[in-house]
């Protein structure tokens, strides 16, 4: 469940986390928990109730049922908990996201994050511009001594979805749906087609990027497409724009037709149904910035710091609610491929 899979990435943060001690105006759609002190910056009292955690979303959006959506749940719940002020805002762009990152600094926010890969160049920047502001990235890594990296081993857990594909196509056709090429998206790429060619060799992988990760109409097209030419499984890694793979599954589904979708970083079952998710690849996102934003109001900052988190510390990998479609001796495979990556014996690739 994904509270269970929150838990336990929770817990081994905290025994892995390294921890250690301007701008423009923009007019992008934000949304905010809690009161606000805007542009006076203050100290933890150990509670959070003064305290000012921004959030600035990639071009999927707060609303991307994925990616930036289990990010901003963690600031909700962080409010829930400690009484903290939290507000995002959205980059319609990559042209908004420093100017974002720069209104949270110029409002004396304690802790900044920046929510993907695109936030490398405008994090940067912000991070050497504002010394004494803290900030904090996903899926990224900045060097920088007022910044916190956080990174995902994708390609691994990427790889047991792809055993799972492997071992329940019955064409023998599977297609990868991504958003943007770029690095972290070819990671996920790269591992589900390698767990594809560990069980099913003979089996081929259609790969289409659809160069955004907010455009459903995109991800419904590029689904569609592979539909019609036999493919019977998708596995997205395209944010938003995977939403639209899901309601071209969908259509088909009622029409009849044996499709299936495999969801990316939440558990997307509980978005879009078992009828048409197979399973999905999750990734500790939630958790993750929950720990980083509840360790800075205690006065810890993993500032400087660098973390990758992969299948070793259960920070990737597939839903409870995967029995509900997986069969058992198809879990029983994953089970022993994970194994094998863990022990080191299988290295996924990344590329």
């Amino acid at each position: 469940m994904k509270k269970t899979f929150s838990l336990m990435l929770v817990m081994m943060i905290a025994l892995t986390l390294v921890l250690s001690a301007c701008g423009a105006k923009n007019n992008n759609e934000g949304g905010t928990n809690g009161g606000t002190n805007e542009g006076t910056k203050v100290e933890s009292d150990g509670t959070g109730k003064d305290f000012k955690i921004g959030m600035v979303t990639d071009v999927g959006g707060v609303h991307d049922k994925s990616f930036n959506q289990s990010a901003w749940e963690a600031l909700e719940t962080v409010t829930a908990e400690t009484g903290a002020a939290t507000k995002f805002l959205e980059s319609k762009g990559e042209a908004d996201m420093e100017p974002n990152l720069n209104s949270f600094v110029k409002d004396g926010y304690n802790l900044t994050w920046g929510i993907g890969f695109l936030f490398n160049d405008a994090l940067s920047k912000v991070a050497k511009e504002n010394p004494d502001a803290k900030l904090a990235v996903i899926d990224s890594v900045i060097e920088a001594p007022n910044v916190a990296s956080i990174t995902f081993a994708e390609h691994e857990g990427s790889f047991l979805v792809g055993v799972v594909a492997g071992l329940m196509t019955k064409t023998n056709k599977i297609g990868f749906v991504g958003g943007m090429e770029i690095p972290v998206i070819k990671k996920f790429e790269a591992g589900f087609k390698a767990g594809v060619a560990a069980v099913k060799p003979d089996a081929k992988v259609e790969v289409d990027y659809t160069g955004d990760f907010g455009k459903p109409d995109l991800g419904k097209l590029a689904a569609a497409t592979m539909y019609d030419g036999g493919v019977d499984i998708i596995f997205h890694a395209a944010g938003g724009t995977g939403n639209g793979v899901f309601n071209e599954a969908k259509a088909r589904k009622d029409n009849g037709d044996a499709v299936w979708v495999i969801g990316v970083d939440k558990d997307q079952s509980l978005e879009f149904g078992d009828e048409i998710t197979l399973t999905s690849m999750m990734k500790g996102v939630e958790a993750a910035v929950h720990k980083v934003s509840k360790d800075l109001i205690a006065g810890n900052f993993a500032g400087g710091t660098t973390q990758e988190l992969g299948l070793k510390d259960d920070a990737v990998g597939l839903p409870d609610t995967s029995s509900k479609n997986v069969p058992a001796d198809v879990l029983e495979k994953v089970a022993e491929y994970k194994a094998k990556i863990v022990s080191g014996e299988i290295k996924v690739p990344t590329e």
